[in-house]
């Protein structure tokens, strides 16, 4: 396994019924937070664009994945909520690029929108 793929984190981003949709969050320019999470991804981060990951009451969800060294270190999936504007978009980038699960703590505003997923969610979206 190459160093980069052993370093780097996953950032599943929920894209179906409820997240990033305007009917959901009027408003909110979901494809312009998705290009700023794929842009700031690049280099060290890799970002899936997922199916509805039967979280939909948190909307709009991301699953922070560790990197399998991270994964090794104790680290495990941290689902967030709520990842609605920049400010948390560039939350979520800054953790990751510092080595994301696993590596180091989430930064408050990311702790603070982490939510334990339903068993129906983890047994329906392998991790």
């Amino acid at each position: 396994m190459s160093r980069r793929n052993d370093t780097t984190c996953t950032i599943r981003v929920c894209r179906d019924c409820c997240c990033g949709t305007e009917r959901q969050h009027p408003g909110v320019d979901h494809d312009g937070l998705l290009a700023r999470l794929e842009d700031g991804a690049r280099g060290g981060v890799r970002v899936s664009v997922s199916t509805c990951l039967l979280a939909c009451d948190q909307s709009n969800v991301v699953v922070v994945s560790p990197s399998p060294s991270g994964r090794r270190a104790g680290g495990r999936p941290v689902w967030v909520r709520g990842v609605l504007d920049e400010v948390t978009v560039d939350a979520l980038l800054a953790w990751v690029h510092e080595g994301g699960p696993g590596w180091t703590d989430p930064p408050d505003l990311v702790a603070r929108l982490a939510f334990p997923p339903s068993g129906l969610s983890t047994a329906h979206v392998a991790l």
